[in-house]
């Protein structure tokens, strides 16, 4: 027997939203559960691609990387890339 007043409430029936649509019930220690991904709408199980930007990514690297310029030689040229000497191999 389990002790009594240390174990959370235990809800069989917590909804599960998605978009404010329930899509499932399960078992949670919370009544209710919010998700943004489900196998409904999952690019692997759906076959489509959907962006989902929940922290900010972009934005983070847009700030990140605002005041910054390419950066040039000496002479005022950008920088370029460099390329390795091709060696041809027979045998």
């Amino acid at each position: 027997m389990p002790k009594p007043n240390i174990h959370p409430q235990w809800y069989p029936e917590a909804k599960v939203y998605c978009d404010g649509e329930v899509i499932m019930t399960v078992g949670s220690t919370k009544p209710e559960l919010h998700v943004d991904i489900w196998s409904g709408n999952h690019p692997f199980f759906t076959g489509t691609q959907k962006i989902v930007d929940a922290e900010g990514r972009v934005e983070r690297f847009r700030r990140k990387y605002s005041g910054t310029k390419p950066q040039q030689t000496a002479k005022g040229k950008k920088a370029a890339p460099k390329s390795t000497p091709k060696t041809n191999k027979k045998g």
